[in-house]
């Protein structure tokens, strides 16, 4: 079974580094507090900017949860991440779907921003389900970053 991928695409307010900085090294500061998988809310997200470098979010406490990985690096133009995130929302070393992120400089001084969530149907027999709720949750989540980047 194959699933098509989830496409987001956003235009922000900002030259490409400066997009690709606020997505890469300050997702704490505006992913929402309410999609996290650790054990307690997160204090932030950490992505260490390297291929192979963690991708994981800290809690106050500082328990580490892993998210994935980063599977490509190229700043400012893009970031290509292991989402490790299996179906029942929960860290799997042995799963990997990848979240491809494009930043594009446009003549007007704005970025646009491309998403590509893809390789779902790794998720097993709940990939459809999953699937959705990312199509559905991603709009959401890119409008907070859209707003963060714009402050």
């Amino acid at each position: 079974m194959t699933i098509a991928p989830v496409v987001k695409q956003i235009s922000v307010k900002a030259a490409p580094e400066r997009a690709f900085q606020a997505f890469t090294a300050n997702t704490g500061a505006w992913w929402p507090k309410t999609h996290t998988i650790g054990k307690a809310p997160f204090e932030t997200v950490v992505l260490e900017p390297r291929v192979g470098g963690r991708w994981y979010e800290r809690a106050a406490d500082g328990a580490e949860t892993n998210w994935g990985k980063v599977l490509a690096w190229d700043p400012p133009r893009g970031v290509t991440l292991a989402w490790q995130i299996s179906a029942s929302w929960a860290y799997d070393p042995d799963l990997i779907t990848e979240l491809e992120l494009r930043f594009e400089g446009r003549d007007d001084g704005t970025t646009r921003v491309s998403l590509e969530h893809r390789h779902l149907e790794r998720l097993g027999a709940n990939a459809a389900a999953v699937a959705e709720q990312l199509e559905n949750g991603w709009a959401p989540i890119m409008q907070l970053f859209v707003e963060f980047v714009g402050a």
